[in-house]
């Protein structure tokens, strides 16, 4: 295990202060050219309920180069992490960065502070910064778990979009959720996925177990029932204060359209017309369905 030796100010906790750091440190990110957005242009695309967000890359090589760049020198950027990208700590465990290469304002990242791997289960831990986040700052989460589900960094992270920042599309699919035991699929939604509905009063335990039955109803949990080590098969796993989703993976892209957790919120990406038109022509779902794993 390989602890990080930050030699900058460390910023604890403090309740009801993430929104005003985030804002702070993202004009700080900007001046100190640290934080990089990336321009989007966007059109709306309706597929059965859910009207998609579909934004086109305009800069997407710079992310593309500073992917190269990490590989070639097989660098961690969490370990040791820029502090101009620096938020705050958020517990004994965990910090919050902001995104570098950001789509969507004050986009932030939920990192372990030594390393574990994007492989591992989440654990109680993760979900005591994560609830300790979401508490503060509404929005909408999520974690590529593994390659094939969009994960681009090895080090374990969460991350987290404000709410302010971006609309659901998906959730016109959530509302529609038949639930069996508490657990729940949307028949608006083309390809395996579990749903369970979250309550105010949950904690970080609750939160945990939740994520273990939803993994466990698509049989993508530990056999063992221990939840040490590495995860099984790749998955997407996203929500908000009030329901979690899991989505098991069987690639990282179709026709060349990358999709990681935000697709399946109704967000994509595509990098130039070429595959917006392509994607109008098979229909968003298609493309979910395609990345995901059959009903």
């Amino acid at each position: 295990m390989c602890d990080r030796t930050d030699s900058h100010p460390r910023k604890p906790w403090q309740s009801h202060t993430l929104w005003s750091k985030l804002q702070a440190q993202t004009e700080h990110g900007l001046t100190t050219e640290a934080l990089k957005p990336i321009d989007t242009e966007y059109e709306l695309v309706t597929d059965g309920c859910v009207e998609f967000i579909i934004r086109i890359l305009t800069n997407l090589n710079r992310k593309a180069q500073a992917r190269k760049v990490q590989a070639k020198k097989k660098t961690n950027p969490f370990l040791p992490y820029d502090p101009n990208l620096y938020v705050t700590d958020i517990s004994d465990t965990h910090v919050c960065l902001l995104n570098k290469f950001n789509v969507v304002d004050h986009h932030f990242l939920i990192v372990t502070r030594s390393f574990e791997s994007q492989l591992d289960w989440l654990n109680l831990a993760d979900f005591e910064a994560l609830c300790r986040c979401i508490e503060e700052v509404a929005g909408l989460f999520f974690y590529n778990g593994g390659s094939a589900a969009g994960a681009s960094q090895p080090h374990k992270h969460l991350q987290l979009i404000p709410q302010q920042s971006m609309d659901l599309p998906i959730e016109a699919a959530i509302r529609v959720t038949n639930f069996i035991d508490g657990i729940g699929q949307s028949p608006q939604l083309p390809y395996a996925h579990r749903i369970v509905q979250l309550s105010p009063d949950d904690g970080p335990q609750q939160w945990l177990q939740h994520y273990r039955r939803l993994l466990h109803s698509l049989a993508l949990d530990d056999p063992t029932g221990q939840w040490q080590g590495s995860q099984r098969d790749a998955y997407n796993l996203l929500g908000t204060r009030n329901w979690l989703m899991a989505v098991p993976r069987r690639q990282d892209d179709y026709l060349g359209i990358s999709v990681n957790s935000l697709g399946f919120a109704g967000s994509l990406l595509v990098k130039n017309q070429e595959q917006m038109d392509k994607l109008k022509e098979i229909g968003p779902m298609t493309l979910l369905k395609e990345v995901g794993k059959a009903i």
